[in-house]
């Protein structure tokens, strides 16, 4: 193998990351400067203001303090546990519904242990909790450039470049070559509540020494299949890794591990907060543990000496290290314990870096998402691995690059895709959907998966209503308006960051929902608890047509079935009724990231039985991908 290839390659990986981390922190430093403090609440990237509680030791004996948000804006917002925060004051507070004035950040930044609506709680330094519990004018805090990711990242690239001789190096080389992938080979084993595609999924992934690609489109019920190849691979190993890319990732996953009976580890706080989910925790086992109150005594002890320090000299020194000591011995002994009873260790390609990890291998990593995952984030958990199976959907979102330059240069292509182009071989395909409508999953099979999806029969021709037609583009430009109105539904810039919104669009994808739910009417809506997604590409537009769905009476009773997000926020999801307002409308046929075909396939593939499109189709067809997708629905119901 030519492993020359493999390190020009992953070298230039880490220029691409490094012109990314620059990017960002330019980004961030700029956005700490110059944008107003209600831009950033609105937003989700600050909360202001807050109310400071309690400080205490975790039982991680981080140094916690708990702060509420007082805001009663429901505000989706960006925090989440791993993310590093600052906290900040507003000083002379000079038009309060504007909130501007000069805010002071304070010298310290924390990491975020646990988010749960409203209240979090932030591991901080010690000593720094008065200051904030004190301060003089309501105090705020805003999300701070991630460090520690990038030099994580920055650090597996680092290893895997200089990995010799050892099965890093191995797979750094089979990854980067055309050179088939080992397999085992043993008759093929049945599991009769999978389908045939699922089926040969699990067995590809025992039979993979090396590598092995799940390839899931929308609602092939790839999670299960994920799961089962988990389920039959603990019968052969003690324990696995499971990594993904979100900490939603690793929940869903980790959730559905746990609801098999599996026992499993969760490094980090999950996102939804429940009683379940927080008991497969790190944290909450170690806390459970009963040698837990011992060293929480210990660890009292040290600190009460630390801090009155009334005596020096050797001996109290001798006795301060020989209490350390026992804290460490029993912090080891209930690790073992812990990493003991379990088979799944679960956590985000970032957080396998964590210490507690130090030392451990694993047979078998199993990436989830992988086709979201920057590659550097990959070749973290996979210094820890003998084999590996990526699952994921690259003709889905794609990872977040925000540097052009990057981007053209090739730091948005992912380890998955690399080993899809090189090993073909390696892919396992699933092919039976049991999510849409047929109608509405051919086009997305024809264009993006060469035609191989078929239609589970249970879903291929549900319908909400009896002739009711599975999909609809609705063309802006045909409404008949006076030139006042026409600029209505063309696309307009607002706000700071020029995002951009179509109001004429926005007004009409609410009346045709409405029209519709009044055609399939009320009592069936929620007696049957019919639910809908208004997506939009566009930030601006989701927001603005948030604002209009609570300003309309009509949609009162039906607001807990209907979300309103951007493409990215329906990642994963699905609903019974989808609408999509493409918002881009001008004389030049502009269409900016729309051209990202990977979105638009996660937008129109949300649905189970009808999709709406709203677009302005002269604005839209000039791109090859849209005129097809326009052409595909006027045969489908020329059809009808």
């Amino acid at each position: 193998m030519n492993h020359g290839a493999a390190i020009a390659q992953l070298q230039q990986q880490r220029h691409l990351l490094q012109l990314e981390y620059q990017e960002e922190k330019e980004a961030y430093r700029l956005h700490s400067q110059n944008m107003g403090l209600g831009r950033k609440v609105t937003r989700g990237d600050a909360w202001y203001p807050l109310r400071v509680g309690r400080a205490y030791y975790n039982s991680l004996n981080q140094y916690c303090i708990e702060v509420t948000r007082q805001s009663d804006e429901e505000i989706d917002h960006n925090f989440e546990y791993g993310k590093p925060v600052v906290f900040f004051n507003v000083e002379e507070v000079e038009d309060k519904a504007k909130q501007v004035g000069r805010i002071r950040y304070y010298g310290f930044t924390g990491t975020i242990s646990f988010v749960d609506g409203d209240r979090m709680v932030v591991a901080i330094p010690e000593g720094h909790a008065l200051e904030l519990q004190n301060a003089p004018s309501p105090v705020g805090v805003q999300l701070f450039f991630d460090e520690t990711s990038y030099r994580i990242m920055f650090d597996a690239l680092e290893r895997v470049i200089n990995a010799k001789g050892n099965r890093l190096a191995y797979l750094r080389d089979l990854f980067y070559s055309h050179q088939r992938a080992e397999t085992f080979s043993f008759d093929a084993m049945r599991f009769p509540w999978l389908n045939e595609s699922q089926q040969r999924a699990v067995n590809d992934v025992l039979r993979a020494k090396d590598v092995r690609v799940l390839h899931g489109p929308p609602g092939t019920g790839k999670t299960t299949t994920l799961v089962e190849a988990i389920n039959e691979t603990l019968m052969r190993e003690t324990q696995v890794l499971v990594c993904a890319q979100s900490n939603t990732a690793v929940d869903w996953i980790s959730e559905k591990l746990v609801d098999c009976g599996i026992p499993v580890l969760r490094i980090g706080n999950p996102t939804r907060v429940n009683d379940k989910m927080l008991s497969f925790t790190y944290e909450h086992r170690f806390a459970d543990h009963p040698d837990y109150p011992k060293l929480w005594q210990l660890r009292r002890t040290i600190r009460e000496m630390r801090r009155k320090r009334r005596e020096t000299g050797e001996r109290f020194h001798q006795r301060l290290d020989r209490l350390k000591e026992l804290a460490v011995e029993l912090e080891v002994r209930i690790n073992a314990d812990i990493f003991g009873q379990v088979r799944v260790i679960a956590s985000t390609l970032v957080g396998a870096a964590n210490k507690l990890l130090d030392g451990q291998k694993f047979g078998t990593l199993f990436i989830d998402e992988a086709a979201q995952a920057l590659e550097a984030a990959c070749w973290i958990p996979i210094r820890r691995a003998s084999r590996v199976i990526f699952a994921g959907d690259h003709c889905q979102l794609p990872p977040t690059v925000k540097c052009l330059e990057a981007l053209k240069g090739g730091l948005g292509k992912t380890l998955m895709e690399r080993i899809v182009e090189n090993k073909p071989e390696c892919v396992s395909l699933l092919q039976v959907q049991y999510r849409m409508n047929d109608e509405i999953m051919q086009f997305s099979s024809d264009y993006f998966y060469h035609g191989k999806m078929t239609s589970a029969p249970e879903v291929a021709h549900r319908l909400i209503h009896e002739g009711d037609a599975p999909i609809l583009w609705f063309d802006t430009s045909t409404i008949e308006l006076g030139e006042d109105e026409r600029d209505n539904f063309r696309e307009q810039f607002v706000g700071e960051t020029f995002g951009r919104i179509n109001k004429g669009e926005a007004n009409l994808t609410l009346s045709l929902l409405q029209i519709y739910f009044q055609r399939v009417g009320k009592q069936r809506i929620l007696d049957d608890r019919i639910n809908v997604g208004i997506i939009s590409p566009y930030r601006a537009q989701v927001q603005y047509l948030r604002r209009l769905i609570k300003k309309r009476a009509f949609f009162k009773p039906y607001r807990h079935l209907i979300s309103v997000n951007t493409v990215d926020g329906f990642q994963g999801q699905e609903r019974d009724v989808i609408l999509i307002s493409l918002v881009r409308a001008n004389d030049t046929g502009q269409i900016g990231f729309l051209r990202d075909l990977r979105r638009m396939n996660v937008a129109i593939t949300r649905a189970r039985m009808k999709l709406f499109i709203l677009g302005d189709a002269p604005t839209m067809t000039r791109h090859p991908f849209y005129r097809q997708l326009y052409e595909y629905i006027q045969t489908v119901r020329g059809q009808r």
